[in-house]
């Protein structure tokens, strides 16, 4: 997830005042999470030079979301008013990059899914239905905060490789490994750890996580342990016992 306030560029075209209202509030939300939304209705005025405006806007924004309806993606594709000329600077700036990610299009037309001719092989979010905004709004912020709902997990062992073909692995320098990487959670303030947790810190099997969390309660480096959830639900994990931080300045894991 990204630590620093991502700055995105709502290009849209003024097609009545509910529109204009919905994008506005669109903008607000945005900004209320985290985002430095940059909407013409903010910061331009009577009198402002609206192409610079523009120009300086697709240039400083980590991301562009351009709302589409029917008119928007008419006046892009034709170049026409403050939308063709957004296209204009885009399609010459970015578009020629085949991995930029910098535009979102946003669907928001009544019965169809147009975007402009440049962006049509790009993935697209669908705000057409009212009912379905607070998780269309949910996606879109976890996509321009990089929080994505479902991450990728680590690929496993191959259940089909043979002994022979991979060595067994090293007990005792995984159960260093874990216990190392334990007390530097322990100085961080997290010490407790359900088996599925450490099961992931390891990236081995779950057969050889077992051996090794039984190796280190055998010896006396860990315990088990019993925390209450928020909803009141006991589970089952394991903290470090006082012969594992013993254990941890004599090795040197840890400083004064």
């Amino acid at each position: 997830m990204s630590t620093t306030v991502p700055k995105v560029f709502i290009s849209y075209s003024h097609d009545n005042q509910a529109h204009k209202k919905w994008v506005l509030e669109l903008a607000q939300r945005l900004r209320n999470s985290g985002v430095d939304a940059i909407l013409d209705q903010f910061r331009v005025g009577l009198g402002d030079d609206l192409g610079s405006f523009m120009e300086r806007s697709v240039s400083e924004s980590d991301r562009i979301i351009m709302v589409c309806t029917d008119t928007y993606v008419t006046k892009a594709n034709d170049g026409l008013g403050g939308v063709g000329y957004e296209k204009m600077i885009m399609t010459a700036d970015y578009m020629s990059q085949v991995d930029s990610k910098k535009v979102i299009p946003l669907i928001r037309q009544n019965g169809t899914h147009h975007v402009p001719t440049f962006l049509k092989s790009r993935l697209h979010i669908n705000f057409s239905r009212e009912d379905e905004f607070e998780l269309q709004f949910d996606n879109l912020l976890r996509e321009i905060h990089e929080a994505p709902l479902f991450k990728e997990p680590p690929v496993g062992n191959n259940p089909f490789e043979s002994v022979v073909d991979k060595p067994a692995e090293s007990v005792t320098d995984k159960k260093t490994e874990l216990l190392k990487s334990w007390i530097d959670s322990y100085n961080r303030g997290n010490g407790f750890f359900t088996f599925d947790e450490l099961h992931m810190q390891l990236g081995c099997s779950k057969i050889f996580a077992e051996v090794y969390i039984s190796e280190l309660l055998e010896d006396g480096f860990i315990k088990r342990d019993y925390r209450r959830t928020q909803f009141r639900e006991t589970i089952e994990g394991f903290i470090l016992t006082s012969k594992a931080k013993i254990h941890a300045i004599q090795q040197g894991w840890v400083k004064e």
